[in-house]
């Protein structure tokens, strides 16, 4: 989650401003400071990605919970989402450890809540996304 090369992208000019110091003066200090500064912006925003989605994890999983009976193993394949947010059915089946058809079920069920979306647009093979959790994921990393 450390992206460091986003912050260089985001202060280019600094960056070879201070990549060019360095080489015409030897000004290894102040490139250091720079590069701490981009390790120090760059680990805060990573821990504050990682709170947030914990946070929408968390919000997703109470709105699991009130599933009833298929709400033990909607929260398993919600939990395999957690490690890996764009997967197949058989790739969530495999690891949440549901037959096909359970996983199948606990899809429909996200979907129904709005938690995941199809995004393939096939009948077969399916891929189905996070959206939230993707979507923080993403914050940011547009190319600039």
């Amino acid at each position: 989650m450390l992206y460091l090369s986003l912050y260089f992208k985001q202060h280019r000019d600094e960056y070879y401003r201070l990549l060019d110091v360095t080489r015409r003066d030897g000004d290894w200090e102040a490139w250091l400071d720079f590069f701490l500064e981009g390790v120090l912006t760059t680990a805060n925003g990573a821990v504050e990605t990682a709170h947030r989605l914990l946070g929408v994890f968390r919000e997703d999983q109470q709105r699991v919970e009130g599933l009833g009976r298929a709400a033990a193993n909607t929260l398993r394949v919600h939990h395999a989402l957690g490690t890996r947010p764009l997967a197949s059915i058989n790739d969530l089946a495999q690891r949440s450890g549901v037959a096909y058809p359970t996983a199948a079920r606990a899809v429909e069920a996200l979907e129904r809540l709005g938690i995941l979306r199809e995004v393939t647009g096939r009948r077969r093979d399916r891929v189905f996304a996070y959206e939230r959790y993707i979507q923080i994921l993403n914050e940011g990393a547009d190319p600039l």
